[in-house]
């Protein structure tokens, strides 16, 4: 990498979305410089103390749609002042797939300018613009977001995802040159391991994640209810359907089939996962690769996902993983009642998904794919 590195672009960012951020921060800083021009950092985040960070403004997107619109403009316009002034040759937009005034500024002064999306923007926003406005008004916003985000990856010179089923699903060819479909985020694989065997697991099934519409909380509520004896159902996390699954469950939770163990810290993460036997995610796309996927096999806990975005690249039938092809309960609840009574298979198949990611999700890997790319768009 130049001497004078990459200057990593967000939207505002998330919990979610500052973990991915610091992440790549971390993969990038190893090979050279790096700074950070985002809006709206939480203001516990550590990335302030260890990164070089511009950061446009405190507000967030706002509620209002109208409101959110106004800031999207408004902080592509500061993105282009602070990176008319920036030194680095290479700048790599993180999730701001859609800004494309910016994008089109960064090349126009001579930068090389690098895309990578961390899901499916349009679609995460038609999922909520839906709770709030007619379906038709929020599928056409959400279309504009999508011809902007189309029109970024065309201005780009390379376009970066996570696997090359999330470059699919994405609506780019994972075969182009122009597009490199390996840039997936690494695993602490010392942090994220297996520190209780396999075989010493209690018989328990899990969701770790936001307790939200988008994540199929509704339909795992109804499994849980509905597990075999001895198995127990466990969520791990807090979001707006936390009340309601607390009440719709309360019978379960109260002879103990049901667990809540609501917030946690990132840090006490994989002990939760070191409890579970089976991580059961049935969310939408709107993520490129969960990262709650790769911290689950690299603690040894198989998963059982839908096969949307990059996904199935890292779980693999029967390998390192079970692929949902219903998120319906009654199927959902088949396929687990299937899993977990092959404990022996099972087990062989924790061990596949530990291997995956210290062969190919660790630092170490992520930092030799990021210098591949670098090092191609530097010449």
């Amino acid at each position: 990498m130049s001497d004078r590195g990459v200057c990593v672009v967000t939207h505002p960012l998330s919990a979610a979305g500052e973990n991915a951020t610091r992440t790549l921060l971390d993969i990038l800083a190893s090979i050279g410089p790096v700074s950070l021009v985002t809006a709206d950092l939480p203001e516990e985040s550590s990335i302030r103390d260890t990164r070089d960070v511009i950061e446009l403004t405190s507000k967030g997107a706002g509620d209002h749609i109208l409101v959110a619109a106004l800031r999207f403009v408004l902080n592509q316009i500061r993105m282009c002042l602070v990176l008319r002034r920036r030194r680095e040759p290479v700048v790599l937009f993180f999730g701001a797939t859609s800004y494309l005034l910016p994008i089109l500024f960064a090349r126009a002064v001579g930068k090389t300018v690098l895309v990578e999306p961390r899901g499916d923007v349009p679609l995460t926003l038609r999922l909520n613009w839906e709770q709030r406005l007619p379906s038709a008004v929020a599928r056409g916003l959400a279309g504009s977001v999508g011809l902007l985000e189309s029109a970024g990856f065309a201005a780009a010179h390379r376009v970066v995802t996570y696997t090359p089923n999330m470059a699919r699903e994405l609506g780019v060819d994972p075969d182009s040159d122009r597009v490199y479909p390996h840039g997936a985020r690494y695993v602490d694989t010392e942090r994220f391991s297996v520190t209780t065997p396999f075989g010493d697991r209690d018989d328990v099934v899990g969701f770790v994640g936001r307790l939200d519409e988008e994540k199929g909380i509704r339909e795992l509520a109804e499994v849980a209810k509905r597990l075999p004896e001895g198995v127990t159902f466990r969520f791990v996390g807090d979001g707006p359907l936390y009340e309601w699954l607390a009440s719709e469950l309360s019978e379960e939770i109260e002879v103990g089939a049901v667990e809540l163990a609501g917030w946690v810290d990132h840090e006490d993460v994989p002990v939760e996962l070191n409890r579970m036997k089976l991580l059961v995610m049935p969310s939408h796309p709107t993520e490129g690769l969960p990262t709650t996927i790769l911290e689950s096999l690299a603690c040894g806990t198989p998963v059982y996902a839908t096969p949307v975005s990059g996904v199935p690249d890292v779980v693999k039938e029967d390998e390192t993983g079970f692929l949902m092809r219903d998120r319906e309960a009654e199927a959902i609840l088949h396929d687990i009642e299937d899993i977990i009574s092959t404990d022996t298979a099972l087990a062989s198949v924790s061990d596949r998904g530990r291997a995956l990611i210290e062969d190919e999700y660790s630092f170490s890997a992520a930092q030799a794919r990021y210098r591949e790319l670098l090092s191609e768009v530097e010449h």
